[in-house]
């Protein structure tokens, strides 16, 4: 049944910064300050299967043309807009999802929008009856406090064997590179509040993308595609080495990153995988010839930002955001190379459903426009906000170190084990 839509957006006063208005069930995508706060349901779909991106782009096609939309003229957010995210295997059990909030506030520099949405007919409150952009959510962003952790699927001990598996299968000659990740358990009597978890992600990885949706909470470092205006780009980031918190020490630390063949090689993996994804896409495609190093709160990486025209590929030019997603998903720098064999490998080694963990995470406007990272960084949380599932994980080459490779997942670990109130 088609869904049919009526949209109104304005402009409304930015009184305050925008993490201060985050609501309870929040739907969220921040960087720098900016981004989108959205809360309530207009419309929703889940998807399933190999054809989970190809069945949310129609979904979201029809829904864009059943929407009426009336308001500011001046809004440069393209409404309505979507928030989602996606499995990261074609089985799993986590259903892949979008979101239309009913309420939505759209940050851009120097401007703040409200955008609603609701059934065509509905007799709920209409955006006039919302605070212009001050809504009080009635939910404080309180720290988290009294909560321990739990060992996952695999301790740290059982997770240096898995290493050691996966170094055999590459000696084997089954993958150059697999990536594998981890998981560890937390709760606690007292329920974590969203946006205290939220806010405290936005206030020490600022340069990350904060999300949250349906209980996927993260601050994820690489952006898997964004397209806006015709321009295409992902960066990528394959290749850590944690902080030490003393300047000249993390220099010094950079320098061996940058120069690291061990690491070079598992970042070349990954970039070419964005490569090719791009491709048939993409006309004009340029990246640098070395990556840079992307410092963050709690480790470094090497990064690469690839960037390409969406013009001139005849009907693939005309491909929305969520299908480039689809297209690149899984890269190098979360499954592996051959892209094949390594999820069949991770399959094996992990033993359990990553859901929507490293899967494609962000937003569309009704253009087709939008911003998909990979959900990193992140936990997902249960209903009733008193325990979560922390995942962290990191590329296997050749050359890698098992105690080394332990040590990396312990550091991604921290990103959420700090909003938490763990570390």
């Amino acid at each position: 049944m088609s869904i049919h839509l009526d949209v109104t957006a304005r402009q409304v006063r930015a009184s305050r910064p925008l993490i201060d208005s985050i609501p309870a069930g929040p739907l969220v995508w921040l960087r720098r300050g900016q981004g989108l706060v959205g809360w309530g349901q207009a419309a929703r779909a889940e998807f399933t299967g190999p054809e989970r991106f190809a069945q949310a782009e129609a979904w979201w096609r029809e829904v864009v043309a059943n929407c009426q939309v009336t308001g500011d003229g001046a809004v440069d957010a393209d409404p309505p807009l979507c928030l989602g995210s996606f499995s990261f295997t074609d089985g799993s059990a986590a259903k892949s999802v979008l979101v239309v909030p009913q309420y939505l506030l759209v940050e851009r520099p120097g401007r703040r929008y409200l955008i609603s949405a609701e059934p065509t007919g509905a007799t709920g409150p209409s955006a006039a009856t919302v605070s212009e952009g001050e809504p009080d959510f009635g939910q404080p962003a309180l720290p988290v406090t009294g909560w321990i952790e739990k060992p996952g699927h695999h301790g740290p001990d059982q997770w240096l064997k898995v290493i050691d598996q996966a170094l055999a299968a590459i000696s084997q000659g089954q993958v150059e590179k697999v990536v594998l990740a981890r998981d560890v358990r937390v709760g606690g009597d007292k329920p974590a509040t969203a946006s205290g978890v939220i806010q405290a992600l936005c206030q020490s990885y600022p340069d990350c993308w904060t999300y949250s949706i349906d209980g996927l909470i993260g601050a994820t470092p690489e952006l898997l595609v964004r397209s806006v205006g015709g321009l295409v780009t992902s960066r990528v980031l394959a290749g850590t080495i944690r902080r030490t918190g003393q300047d000249q020490a993390d220099l010094a630390r950079a320098g061996a990153l940058a120069r690291s063949s061990k690491d070079l090689d598992e970042h070349q993996y990954a970039v070419n995988s964005v490569i090719e994804g791009l491709r048939p896409f993409v006309e004009a495609l340029s990246w640098p010839d070395a990556p840079s190093v992307l410092h963050l709160a709690n480790v470094m990486h090497l990064a690469t930002d690839v960037v390409g025209d969406l013009t001139g590929r005849g009907t693939n030019s005309q491909a929305w955001s969520v299908r480039l997603a689809g297209a690149l998903h899984p890269t190098a720098a979360v499954c592996g190379t051959p892209q094949a064999a390594a999820a069949q490998l991770i399959e094996q080694l992990e033993g359990q459903d990553r859901g929507r963990y490293a899967g494609p995470v962000g937003w569309m406007d009704r253009l087709g426009q939008g911003e998909w990272g990979i959900a990193l960084r992140c936990g997902q949380f249960s209903p009733d906000q008193r325990s979560a599932q922390l995942w962290a994980g990191g590329g296997i080459v050749a050359a890698s170190l098992p105690a080394e490779e332990l040590a990396e997942t312990e550091a991604k670990l921290g990103a959420m084990r700090q909003a938490l109130g763990l570390d």
